[in-house]
C-alpha cells in the first residue's frame, strides 16, 4: 500500500489527458464523423500504450523500492552489530535477549543470554531508568569503569508492558569521571586553626617551660600539615592557616582529626591542656569563598565551646570533637566592650524590642527583664515580646502582671511588628541565636538592627547580619551575661528587686542551683544581684510546681530504665500544656539515679511532634547526641524535636545516636 501511494505521487496521472482527448474527439464527431473515427482508433492505441508503460514503470519502481529496503535493512543490521558502543536488548523484566560484541568487553562473562541485566551489572536498576523522563540517563559503575546508560523502548505504548523490547546504550564516562575525581582531589582546602585557651595555657605554665609549650604546639601543627603535604603559616600568636588538597580531607575525617587529641595531650609543664578550634572550608567557587567557608566554620567551633573541628562544604557542615567543656575566660574586657557598644546602640534608637525564645524559661525572661531595665535607664522606650505565659515562668509572670509597668511593657508579636515600623527600632534577642526559635521571627525579617546575647553552643542557622553579637558558651546562663552588661553599663545599681530576682532565678535554673557550669563570674553576678535587692526566698518561689506537675514528673521517673550501664531513658505519657517542662524536670531528677551519667526523656507535644529532653553530668555530651537528631543545646543540657515519627521510632533513633556517639568517643580515646 505504501509503495502504491508513493508511485502515484511520483508518476504523473495520464487519465486526465485521455479524458480531454475523448472530449475533443466528441466535438470533432459533431462536425466530421470520418475524422472522429480515426481519432477513436488513435485514442484506443494511446490507452493500450499507456497501460503497458504504466505497468512496466510500476514493476521497475517496485523492484527499486524492494532493493532500497533491502540495502537499508542490511545497513541497519551492520550498524547495530558493528556499533562502537556497548549495546544490549532486554525484555521488560530485564532478561537479556541480545547484545553486541562491544558489550562483552565490559563484563567478564561471555554467555549473557537469558540472564538478568541486574545480576550481570549489580549497580544497574532497570526500573529506575524506565521511570526517568525520556532522554535521561543513569550512572553505573562496573568494577573500575563508569558508564551512563540510555534506554530506548521499541514498540512503546503506555504503559510499558510485556512484549516491549528495551534497547540499552552504554556510554563510557571513565576518563571524564577520573578527570573529575582528580580535579576535586586537587581542589584547595583552607584550614584556620586557633588555640582556644592560649592565654590561659601560657599563664598556667612556669616561665621556664612556656617556650617549650609554644614550641610543642607549633611542632605538632607543622607535623600535621606536613602529613597532608600542605603548607602552614602562623599569622598570630595563637592562630594558623593551613592549605592542602581535598584528597587529604577525606582521610582526616576518617580519623576524626587526631590532631585535636595530640594538642590536648601536650604536657610540657602546662597545668591546663591546650585545645584547638579548627575551621575548614572546601568546595568553594573560588579561593575567596573557600576562605569565607573556613572563617564561618571556625566561628562555629568557637561558638560551640572550642576543642573541635568544623568542615564546611557549601551548605553542609560537619563537626568533629567537641567533647571538652568550655573553658571560662578570666578577662572581663569583652563584657565591658559589649556593654559600651550596646549602650551606644540603645541611645541611637527610638525604642527597643526585647525577646527570648519560644516557650521562654526563667533564664530567657530574666535576661529580657534585665535588658528592659537597662534600656529604660537610658530614657528609651522598651517592650518585652511575649506571646503568653507557660508553666515554667508562671510564678514570675504572675508577679509581673501585678505591676502596671510590666502590664504595659509585655506585648504580643503582632503589637511588636506594629511598633517596629514607627521609628528606628532595635531588636535584642536573648537566650537563643536561631531565628526560628525566637518568640517573633517576623521581627528579624529584613531588619539590620539586631543584637544577639546568648550562651548556647552555636548552631549553623545563627542569626546573620547583627549589629552586635555577645555569644559566650562558657557563661552559665544568659542572665549572668546580662547582669555583667548592666554592671558595666551603669555607674550604680539601678535594678528593680523583681528584675534582680528574675535574673537570679535564670542563673539558678541553668546552673541547677549553682552546681553545674558555675564559675567565679557566676557567683560575682549573683553577689551583684543580691546587692540589687534579690530575695532568695522569692527566687525559690519561682521554682515551685503545682501538685499535678510533681505527680506527672514522678510517673515519668517511675518508668525510667538504664541502658548501656550509664544512660537513663524514660517516656512521658503527659499530654498537658506543660508536658515539655515535666520532661525537662524529670530528666534533671533522673541524673540523681546512681550510675546515670546522662538522662533522656521523650514525650509527644500537642502538635504531634516527639520532643526529647537530654541532661548530663558532664562526662557525656548530650548536645552531640541530639545534634544527630536535628537538635542542639549545651554539653549538659540539650533538646530535640522530631516530626513525622512515632515515639517508639524516636526512642530507637535516640539509642542509635547514643551508641554511635559513645563509640566515636571510645575510638578517639583509644587513638
Amino acid at each position: 500500500m505504501r509503495k502504491s501511494k508513493l508511485f502515484d505521487v511520483l508518476v504523473p496521472d495520464t487519465r486526465i489527458y485521455m479524458l480531454i482527448i475523448t472530449l475533443l474527439i466528441g466535438i470533432i464527431a459533431w462536425y466530421n464523423q470520418a475524422i472522429a473515427v480515426i481519432g477513436v482508433f488513435l485514442l484506443i492505441y494511446l490507452l493500450v500504450y499507456n497501460l503497458r508503460v504504466n505497468h512496466t514503470k510500476r514493476e521497475e519502481w517496485t523492484r527499486y523500492i524492494e532493493r532500497l529496503s533491502s540495502d537499508v535493512d542490511a545497513a541497519t543490521r551492520d550498524s547495530i552489530f558493528s556499533m562502537p558502543i556497548p549495546l544490549t536488548m532486554v525484555d521488560i523484566d530485564g532478561t537479556v535477549t541480545w547484545y553486541n560484541q562491544k558489550f562483552t568487553t565490559i563484563l567478564k562473562e561471555t554467555d549473557l543470554l537469558e540472564k538478568k541485566i541486574g545480576d550481570l551489572v549489580t549497580d544497574f536498576n532497570l526500573q529506575e531508568l524506565l521511570e526517568k523522563d525520556s532522554g535521561e540517563m543513569v550512572q553505573v559503575k562496573i568494577e573500575n569503569r563508569s558508564f551512563k546508560v540510555f534506554s530506548n523502548v521499541v514498540k512503546r505504548s503506555h504503559p510499558v508492558g510485556p512484549g516491549h523490547i528495551i534497547v540499552l546504550y552504554w556510554f563510557e564516562t571513565t576518563p571524564y569521571e577520573n578527570l573529575k575525581r582528580k580535579y576535586n582531589h586537587e581542589k584547595l582546602v583552607v584550614a584556620l586553626v586557633q588555640v582556644d585557651n592560649y592565654d590561659e595555657v601560657i599563664k598556667s605554665t612556669d616561665e621556664v617551660n612556656r617556650s617549650k609549650v609554644i614550641a610543642e604546639i607549633d611542632q605538632q601543627l607543622h607535623r600535621w600539615a606536613s602529613q597532608q603535604k600542605g603548607i602552614i603559616r602562623k599569622y598570630e600568636l595563637d592562630k594558623y592557616i593551613v592549605l592542602f588538597e581535598y584528597q587529604y580531607l577525606e582521610q582526616l575525617e576518617g580519623k576524626r582529626f587526631e590532631i585535636l587529641d595530640a594538642i590536648r595531650d601536650i604536657q610540657e609543664g602546662n597545668h591546663i591542656p591546650a585545645t584547638l578550634s579548627m575551621g575548614i572550608g572546601s568546595m568553594g567557587k573560588d579561593f575567596q569563598e573557600t576562605l569565607a567557608y573556613a572563617n564561618t566554620a571556625k566561628d562555629l567551633c568557637l561558638g560551640r565551646g572550642g576543642d573541635q573541628t568544623a568542615v564546611k562544604r557549601n551548605d553542609d557542615i560537619k563537626f568533629y570533637g567537641g567533647k571538652s567543656k568550655a573553658v571560662e575566660k578570666r578577662t572581663k574586657v569583652k563584657a565591658r566592650v559589649i556593654a559600651y557598644g550596646l549602650r551606644q546602640l540603645i541611645e541611637q534608637s527610638d525604642h527597643v524590642l526585647v525577646m527570648g525564645h519560644k516557650q521562654p524559661d526563667l533564664d530567657a525572661l530574666g535576661a529580657a527583664l534585665g535588658i528592659y531595665r537597662a534600656t529604660k535607664n537610658r530614657k528609651k522606650d522598651a517592650w518585652i515580646v511575649l506571646n503568653g505565659s507557660n508553666p515554667s515562668i508562671e510564678v514570675l509572670y504572675s508577679m509581673m502582671m501585678k505591676r502596671e509597668e510590666y502590664q504595659k511593657a509585655v506585648i504580643s508579636c503582632g503589637e511588636a511588628q506594629r511598633i517596629k515600623g514607627r521609628g528606628r527600632s532595635l531588636v535584642i534577642v536573648v537566650d537563643t541565636h536561631r531565628q526560628v526559635y525566637t518568640e517573633c521571627p517576623e521581627l528579624l525579617d529584613d531588619n539590620d538592627r539586631v543584637v544577639v546575647i546568648d550562651h548556647h553552643r552555636r548552631s549553623t542557622d545563627f542569626i546573620e547580619n547583627t549589629l552586635l553579637t555577645y555569644h559566650e558558651t562558657y557563661a552559665s546562663s544568659t542572665s549572668e551575661m546580662v547582669t555583667e552588661i548592666i554592671y558595666y553599663m551603669e555607674d550604680k545599681l539601678t535594678l528593680e528587686s523583681l528584675e534582680a530576682e528574675a535574673l537570679m532565678a535564670g542563673i539558678a535554673l541553668d546552673t541547677k542551683n549553682f552546681t553545674f557550669k558555675t564559675g567565679v563570674r557566676t557567683f560575682e553576678a549573683a553577689s551583684y544581684l543580691r546587692r540589687a535587692g534579690a530575695d532568695t526566698t522569692v527566687v525559690r518561689q519561682m521554682f515551685q510546681d503545682d501538685l499535678e506537675s510533681i505527680v506527672s514528673r514522678a510517673e515519668v521517673i517511675k518508668k525510667a530504665e538504664i541502658i548501656l550501664d550509664q544512660i537513663a531513658i524514660a517516656i512521658s505519657d503527659d499530654h498537658s500544656e506543660n508536658a515539655q517542662l515535666v520532661a525537662a524536670q524529670a530528666a534533671d531528677t533522673m541524673l540523681t539515679i546512681r550510675g546515670a551519667k546522662a538522662s533522656f526523656v521523650l514525650g509527644t507535644s500537642d502538635s504531634g511532634e516527639v520532643f526529647i529532653s537530654g541532661r548530663s553530668l558532664g562526662d557525656i555530651n548530650v548536645q552531640v547526641i541530639l545534634e544527630k537528631l536535628g537538635g542542639g543545646g549545651h554539653m549538659t543540657v540539650a533538646g530535640a524535636q522530631l516530626k513525622d515519627t512515632t515515639i517508639e521510632s524516636a526512642r530507637e533513633r535516640l539509642i542509635e545516636s547514643i551508641t554511635e556517639s559513645l563509640e566515636e568517643e571510645r575510638e578517639e580515646n583509644h587513638s
